[in-house]
């Protein structure tokens, strides 16, 4: 027996529903403890890079034709410095990656006020001039704080990531729930 399509949307979007709103609820508690999601986001990079340098060096002595074994080695031993210095010292790999993302948002904020200039006449151009104001004065934020801001942009920053993902969800599958429940009607 096959149940009707709308039974099964309702079903999936109720686990939808409940996906988004831990998103928002889990969202919400990386920014209210931006510091504790910063230090979480060393320690994952730390052990992803040390990850990536076992990876490599099983490849550098798998792949003998391409490259040079020594100049594989070297890099997969950067991956496995930087990853142990992420563990050892996360606030300070926190702060060289705080910085970098500041002149990221910096340059990529430059970049997108520079597109508006040369699309003003599209419509919705002024979206394009407001993410590239904000994702300056991000940078700048950033910039004229560090290093302490190292300590909460992570966690601010997926903190956000994370709201507006589940926001974005949710709002997507009670659109379609209420698509489906129009047309069952």
């Amino acid at each position: 027996m096959n149940a009707a399509p709308s039974v099964v949307l309702r079903h999936a979007s109720g686990w939808a529903i409940a996906g988004a709103i831990g998103l928002i609820v889990l969202g919400v508690f990386a920014m209210a403890l931006p510091w504790a999601t910063s230090f979480a986001f060393a320690m994952i990079v730390g052990w992803l890079l040390i990850f990536s340098a076992a990876i490599q060096i099983v490849h550098a002595f798998q792949l003998k034709g391409i490259g040079h074994l020594l100049w594989k080695l070297a890099v997969a031993l950067l991956y496995l410095a930087v990853g142990c210095y992420f563990l050892v010292y996360p606030l300070m790999g926190l702060a060289a990656i705080a910085l970098a993302l500041a002149f990221f948002f910096l340059a990529e904020g430059l970049m997108d006020v520079a597109e508006f200039f040369q699309n003003r006449k599209l419509a919705g151009s002024g979206w394009i001039l407001l993410d590239g104001i904000v994702t300056l004065l991000l940078g700048l934020m950033i910039a004229k704080h560090w290093p302490a801001s190292s300590l909460w942009a992570f966690g601010i920053l997926v903190g956000i990531s994370m709201v507006m993902t589940g926001l974005a969800r949710l709002m997507v599958t009670l659109a379609a729930r209420k698509i489906v429940e129009h047309f069952a009607a």
